[in-house]
């Protein structure tokens, strides 16, 4: 069985290979970068709690909208938290590029193709 230049069942090798700077990062360094975060921001959240515990005691002018942002923090903090850290990154396709063809394969694909001659089996024969 002979291949020509335009048979589709023969697999083209691509024209440009794949970048890896393309590629998307592993699971487990999505996973470390989302705990990194969550931790991040259960920190922030204690830190409203000491910070209102030291707000208490010092007794700064305009002391309930210190302890309103605060509460807000412990109670908004958590919620982000979980949300963000939850968050994976979208699945993207990449762009392909258009199959470029070369000057050659242009001109060999302009020439009409020749028939093969047809053979017919009759098992009489």
């Amino acid at each position: 069985m002979s291949t020509s230049i335009g048979d589709p069942s023969v697999k083209k090798q691509p024209e440009r290979p794949v970048l890896i700077t393309d590629a998307a990062r592993s699971q487990g360094d999505q996973l470390r970068s989302r705990e990194i975060r969550y931790v991040t921001m259960m920190g922030l959240r204690v830190s409203c709690l000491i910070l209102g515990a030291i707000l208490i005691s010092a007794k700064p002018p305009l002391l309930p909208l210190w302890l309103i942002l605060c509460a807000a923090g412990m109670v908004f903090l958590p919620w982000a938290a979980v949300l963000i850290a939850n968050d994976r990154p979208p699945k993207g396709k990449a762009p392909r590029p258009a199959p470029r063809l070369d000057t050659t394969q242009r001109q060999l694909n302009d020439q009409p193709r020749e028939q093969p001659e047809q053979r017919t089996i009759d098992p009489d024969d």
